[in-house]
């Protein structure tokens, strides 16, 4: 299931006023205005006025930029793809990084997806999930399984405080503890914390989840400063593709591919078509950057991993976007299966006051459909690679970053599966040890 909802960031189509004065707005930046008193001039020389008539001034335009980029309500709530494979054993750190890796934070879905009295099933990371909302509005992931005889408990009923499976009524808290067995009260099933329950916050815009196969305790979520910091505005675009998350990453971490892929968009349309790329090492991680060009097209990639793993990287806005400078973005995936994956890419811009205001509104206008075209673009190629791409490549320089986390990933996963078998071998020694 490909998700095509390209307008994320609003609730209702702009009228055509407002359709009429982004385009002026973006006429008079790419004519060289950057401040309130030059913008009102060069709207005077067009055909859009203010609401209530006459000239525009410093003033009008900042309220009017005010109010059109004030958040106006909620975008309708993406449609997900509750579907995915069951959690089947997995023998090869291939099969493990294809499933998705445990013991770190996932992104698994916008908050607006989760609207308060109902109940939501997905499946992420190889586990089918439930997300459901208090009665306080504090969101809650647990696994998909009634104790008593694994039934979905996303076909239940919401009670507040807790959920009844539908099948027999078993009652399970927001802890995952089973709190009542109508048919048999008072049973061994009641008081027991059955259900997995795994820690969950909801941060810029969406839903996240610490996904552990053991108890592990989360390690803190930091999120980057683009979408977790007040001199930032953000927005989240959300997908659902038919490839394998890795296909996602490697195209993140690969920053030549705007120079050709996307050279006739909106943002990427300048450079050279040639580079030289070095590594730097970052606390978290690293950057893999043009040696030549900067800030001019898609031109580095930082790979993170801090408890979660995600993408930063800058693309210049053309002149028509207003001040502000380059758009952010930071990219997340999370795999549904092994063939296909969610999404998250945050658009981000630094910008207060009246320059935040312009952006928004003209995001929302007239930005956001661009910015999907592009990730069309992606889409289209990711989904048509056959599904043997990554065992016949001739790669060359460019392509150090990505096999830089193809390594990253299949490490990682080596080192649990060693784990897990050192641990499967001491149960039985310890077990005829206690009976000797």
């Amino acid at each position: 299931m490909s998700y095509l909802q390209i307008h994320q960031s609003r609730h209702r189509p702009p009228t055509s006023y407002e359709t009429a004065f982004a385009a002026e707005l973006e006429r008079v930046y790419t004519a060289g205005a950057t401040e309130p008193g030059a913008v009102a001039a060069g709207l005077n020389t067009g055909g859009t006025r203010p609401p209530g008539g006459g000239d525009w001034t410093a003033v009008s335009v900042v309220a009017e930029l005010a109010r059109l980029g004030a958040d106006d309500g909620p975008a309708t709530p993406p449609a997900l793809d509750p579907s995915g494979a069951g959690r089947a054993p997995v023998s090869s750190a291939a099969e493990l990084v294809a499933r998705g890796l445990p013991d770190q934070w996932y992104a698994l879905c916008p908050s607006s997806a989760v609207p308060a009295g109902e109940l939501v099933r997905l499946h992420r990371a190889g586990v089918d999930l439930l997300l459901w909302r208090d009665a306080g509005g504090e969101v809650h992931v647990q696994q998909d399984r009634c104790p008593h005889r694994n039934a979905p408990l996303s076909r239940g009923v919401h009670l507040g405080d807790r959920i009844a499976c539908n099948y027999h009524g078993v009652q399970i808290d927001t802890g995952g503890t089973v709190v009542s067995v109508p048919g048999s009260p008072g049973c061994a099933l009641e008081g027991r914390r059955a259900v997995a329950t795994f820690p969950a916050q909801e941060r810029a815009g969406a839903v996240f989840a610490w996904i552990t196969d053991d108890d592990t305790p989360p390690t803190p979520l930091r999120l980057p400063e683009q979408i977790d910091s007040a001199e930032w505005s953000t927005f989240c675009c959300y997908v659902e593709w038919d490839a394998p998350y890795g296909l996602s990453l490697d195209n993140l971490m690969d920053p030549m591919h705007g120079a050709f892929l996307h050279r006739e968009s909106h943002s990427m349309f300048g450079g050279r078509r040639e580079a030289v790329f070095q590594v730097r090492d970052t606390p978290t991680g690293f950057v893999f950057a043009k040696t030549d060009q900067k800030s001019v097209n898609f031109d580095w990639s930082e790979w993170i991993e801090d408890g979660y793993q995600a993408v930063r990287l800058d693309i210049p806005y053309p002149p028509s976007a207003g001040p502000g400078g380059p758009f952010a973005i930071i990219g997340m995936v999370t795999p549904i299966d092994a063939d296909r994956h969610a999404g998250f890419f945050w658009r981000c811009r630094r910008v207060q006051g009246w320059e935040r205001d312009s952006w928004r509104f003209l995001y929302r206008t007239v930005l956001e459909e661009r910015h999907w075209a592009v990730l069309e673009q992606d889409r289209i190629m990711l989904e048509d690679m056959p599904a043997d791409a990554t065992e016949r490549e001739g790669l060359y320089q460019h392509d150090i970053a990505l096999v830089r986390v193809r390594r990253l990933l299949r490490n990682r996963a080596e080192r649990v599966l060693r784990e897990r078998g050192a641990a499967a071998a001491s149960r039985p020694a310890a077990t005829a040890g206690a009976t000797r």
